[in-house]
């Protein structure tokens, strides 16, 4: 599959191609402004198409998670996720309690504007402005980071990316909303009571690689990392 557009375009499709066809071949070419996730430029495409079609290409593998709002029993959303699932307060909601659990195993209950679940290859999105790890895309673990937290002490935490996690908002009384937002595509307005799932998803996104450069080249060229 050819992706023409940038970071947002190529994380459009990562939900009807895991559903629809999960072992495609994906060649995203950047005609966005960032280009961080589509690091194919225009003036690569046809050398980067050829290698496809000779078999010759590089490919990175990149893990993806199912995300799931559960509620009274049965899920109302259930989507692939290729960068993040956030759970967060509206404007005009007050500070909001998250219980994280790992395979029903309580980790910690937070309060903050939210919690990100990123996976590698969202480590260097919304996780990283937020103060999470930048985790590179070939590690099989998933990050939960808090957002804004109301104490020094929640930070973030990586864990393997086999373990599944689930966040459940605290949302009793009128000044408290929430929402669940995946990939940033797709927003679901929560209820007390409501479960949100991340398990890992299979198989992984498969999107071919820039040969001219290597993960850390791209973030030294389009995040200036380590930069003074």
């Amino acid at each position: 599959m050819l992706v023409l557009g940038g970071d947002g375009t190529l994380l459009s499709v990562a939900h009807p191609v895991a559903s629809l066809a999960p072992h495609t071949l994906i060649l995203a070419v950047n005609c966005g402004s960032l280009g961080f996730l589509t690091e194919i430029t225009r003036p690569e495409m046809y050398d980067a198409l050829d290698s496809v079609l000779a078999g010759t290409a590089g490919v990175d593998e990149r893990l993806t998670v199912r995300a799931r709002v559960r509620r009274r029993g049965r899920d109302i959303a259930d989507r692939t996720v290729l960068n993040d699932v956030v759970l967060g307060r509206s404007a005009d909601s007050g500070i909001i309690d998250v219980s994280i659990t790992l395979r029903d195993r309580l980790v910690t209950s937070c309060r903050a504007d939210g919690v990100i679940v990123a996976t590698p290859t969202g480590s260097t999105g919304y996780n990283l402005a937020a103060g999470g790890p930048i985790v590179h895309p070939t590690v099989d673990a998933l990050t939960v980071t808090p957002i804004a937290p109301h104490t020094l002490t929640n930070r973030p935490v990586v864990i393997p990316g086999r373990e599944p996690v689930t966040l459940q908002p605290r949302l009793a009384g009128a000044h408290f909303d929430a929402f669940a937002n995946f990939d940033g595509q797709l927003s679901v307005a929560l209820e007390d009571g409501d479960a949100v799932i991340v398990e890992r998803s299979s198989p992984p996104l498969r999107l071919v690689r820039a040969e001219s450069r290597d993960y850390f080249a791209v973030l030294r060229e389009k995040l200036k990392w380590g930069e003074r």
